[in-house]
């Protein structure tokens, strides 16, 4: 991997998880508050998954800080392993995003990835969402307010991470593809003019219209059904898990759908890019092949 892009991908793994920690934080602040709000206990408006979304993002920082330190042009042996995990995705990611906003587009890909995975996978580790303040009942102590739980079981943490994924789908999209392309994607006549009468291209260029409408409001939607799945997968597995009494098969199902989920998720924020740039990326290498054939005539 070039050492410029593995720089940035590690700079932005140890950036990106603090932002999207505080922006939870402010989302929370603003008035959305789970059931489960550690504000009484500790005095901040917070909740017990933020309290946990912070623990991990500084584990994060300072695990990238020791293994890798600064980023080499002959790299360690910490910098190897996270050069090779970044290859790898890099090779999936590329394809999807395009060539040309892939330098902006991976250190968050990757970013996100990271964070949404080990968090969670934070919800098999011992004490987390099992330890806290609550009750006794017939000589149990039932749990009513967690100490800690997983950042991405409560809907301000998911949030944050579909408006942080969102915000740079714009960014990128318009610095790699600009408005003109974007509304040509969303509004323009994709048909040959010259193969089709005028009354029917003109018609088509109404029905283009109005699905390019469409496609704004799906646009709109892509942070709820992204912070929706997302919430929706990890709090299941929750319940599943205390349902099941925590028997070893279900924790290998729900390591395997947290490592699927944190996939799902950039998978589809680089497909709402690349659909985008990587789009602007085939209308130049088509516009390369129209004027080689022009000069070549």
């Amino acid at each position: 991997m070039p050492p410029r892009v593995s720089a940035s991908a590690l700079k932005t793994l140890v950036a990106l998880p603090l932002f999207a920690a505080l922006a939870a934080t402010a989302q929370a602040a603003g008035g959305h508050e789970a059931a489960a709000s550690l504000k009484s206990f500790i005095g901040l408006p917070v909740t017990n998954s933020i309290l946990t979304s912070w623990v991990i993002t500084l584990a994060i920082i300072a695990f990238v800080r020791i293994s890798v330190g600064t980023p080499k042009l002959i790299p360690g042996r910490g910098q190897s392993v996270f050069e090779s995990a970044l290859t790898g995705l890099r090779d999936l990611y590329e394809p999807i995003v395009g060539k040309k906003a892939m330098p902006m587009a991976f250190p968050l890909l990757v970013t996100l990835f990271i964070f949404i995975v080990l968090h969670n996978w934070s919800g098999l580790l011992p004490f987390v969402g099992t330890v806290g303040w609550g009750h006794a009942v017939d000589g149990h102590f039932h749990v009513n307010t967690p100490l800690i739980r997983p950042h991405t079981s409560e809907l301000n943490g998911t949030i944050a991470l579909a408006l942080v994924s969102f915000g740079a789908w714009f960014v990128i999209v318009m610095r790699y593809a600009g408005p003109g392309l974007l509304i040509k994607d969303l509004f323009g006549n994709k048909s040959d003019k010259s193969e089709l009468a005028p009354a029917m291209y003109w018609g088509l260029s109404l029905v283009f219209i109005v699905v390019g409408v469409i496609e704004v409001v799906s646009i709109f939607i892509r942070p709820v059904t992204l912070s929706m799945r997302l919430f929706g997968n990890v709090f299941g597995g929750e319940n599943l898990l205390h349902a099941m009494h925590f028997l070893p098969p279900f924790y290998f199902l729900e390591l395997l759908v947290g490592f699927v989920q944190g996939l799902v998720f950039t998978l589809l924020s680089a497909v709402y890019i690349g659909l985008i740039c990587n789009h602007g990326d085939d209308h130049g290498h088509d516009d390369d092949h129209g004027h080689a054939k022009e000069a070549a005539h």
